[in-house]
């Protein structure tokens, strides 16, 4: 390219794919493991796991306890003639204590251990979801920041060659429809940078909505990962599959050890009085309740169960499926956008020499306006495509990373 072409003939500088940044206003930037941490304290999700593993530890607790459930207190009068003074009276006052059944306790103890695990894992999945928003939003936010620096480098542009082609209609060199033609252009870029800066900040809003902040990310840094990073089994969905499965099978293991409500052990006070001026008496009472345990309780709470586990299991085996067909599907979107980002550096590195030729034909007279303006249009756009396709392969990279189930 000639040395001291114009500013419309130089191509614009594209910043690589690893050191993109969306800087703020205030030119403060942020991780986007901070900004993560931001949005999750704002999150539903985290909330909705806060509860889960509350109940869990809800759950854990209650095993510890020496009763199967609440304790109830029973209390009874009974009196022969209710209508008369003289006949006999009988108060009886008792607590009834639910008893666990031999390896129940156990069993709901590792039921609570499961569902507790299953909590810690299913806030991991709703962080790493909410990670794959805050990416897509902050890559969406780099492309859109590229395309105002290459919208704001072609206004530029076009208003240095109209004030150019002005000054040459003053001459006389030009015609005073290139002038027009050249302001045209000039306004039709201005207000094409309008347009994106109003999209840009649309996105902006949008990212202080889901982080409550008003930094922007800083996206630099940002690699494939290595194929050490491609093991399925510290997924975080995976480990939340294989921990459901589990407490469906302790789910399971506590029916089982559940054949029957629980027994109900009881010890109270009788007082008796039996009347026509005898003495009263007083009793220690202990009894023992057992409910016996039938098919057509069992059989329905069984069934439930091992609906439960078979649901689990065949979910664990069709998500290996999926995240397997996910990593593939995203690795294969990053190896295209190398290739078109490389053919897009080309084809725009190509087109902006075009102009730096086509700029020295139109200053010696021999290209008319309308061919240098269809030619810096096509150089533009090209320089845009690579400003994209930049910050697509650093969105196919992020969204590999997300399929690996890393967080940021």
């Amino acid at each position: 390219m000639a040395v001291g072409a114009p500013a419309w003939a130089q191509p614009a500088a594209l910043p690589p794919v690893t050191s993109v940044t969306t800087p703020s206003a205030a030119g403060d930037t942020i991780s986007l493991r901070e900004a993560l941490d931001a949005a999750w304290q704002r999150a539903v999700s985290a909330r909705e796991a806060d509860g889960q593993r509350r109940r869990a530890e809800a759950e854990r607790l209650a095993t510890s306890r020496l009763w199967a459930a609440a304790p109830t207190l029973e209390l009874s009068h009974r009196v022969d003639r209710p209508l008369g003074g003289a006949g006999g009276r009988e108060t009886e006052l008792g607590i009834a204590v639910p008893l666990w059944l031999p390896g129940q306790r156990a069993a709901r103890s590792g039921t609570a251990d499961a569902a507790a695990a299953q909590a810690q894992g299913a806030a991991q999945v709703a962080r790493l979801r909410l990670a794959g928003e805050l990416r897509e939003a902050a890559w969406h936010m780099a492309a859109l920041q590229a395309e105002v620096q290459q919208a704001d480098a072609q206004a530029a542009a076009l208003r240095q060659l109209a004030d150019d082609v002005e000054r040459r209609v003053r001459a006389g060199d030009l015609a005073r429809a290139d002038s027009l033609a050249a302001q045209a252009e000039h306004l039709a870029a201005a207000a094409a940078l309008a347009d994106t800066r109003q999209r840009l900040q649309a996105a902006r809003a949008r990212w202080t909505l889901v982080t409550g902040l008003t930094a922007l990310p800083d996206l630099s840094g940002v690699a494939a990962p290595d194929d050490a990073a491609a093991d399925v089994a510290r997924h975080p969905e995976w480990q939340l599959a294989a921990q459901s499965t589990e407490l469906a099978r302790k789910r399971l293991d506590l029916v089982r050890h559940s054949r029957r409500d629980a027994p109900e052990l009881t010890v109270g006070v009788r007082q008796d009085a039996p009347g026509r001026g005898e003495a009263s008496q007083g009793s220690l009472v202990v009894g023992l309740r057992l409910p016996f345990g039938t098919d057509d309780r069992n059989q329905p709470l069984e069934a439930a169960a091992l609906s439960e586990l078979d649901i689990a299991q065949t979910q664990e085996q069709r998500l290996r499926e999926r995240l397997d067909s996910d990593i593939a599907a995203a690795r294969d979107a990053q190896r295209s956008a190398v290739l078109q980002l490389d053919a897009e550096t080309a084809r725009a590195r190509l087109l902006r020499e075009r102009a730096t030729l086509i700029d020295k034909s139109f200053r010696a007279g021999e290209t008319p306006l309308p061919d240098l303006l269809r030619v810096l249009a096509a150089a533009a756009q090209a320089d845009s495509a690579v400003a994209r396709q930049t910050a697509a392969l650093g969105l196919a990279r992020a969204r590999l990373q997300q399929a690996l189930g890393l967080l940021p």
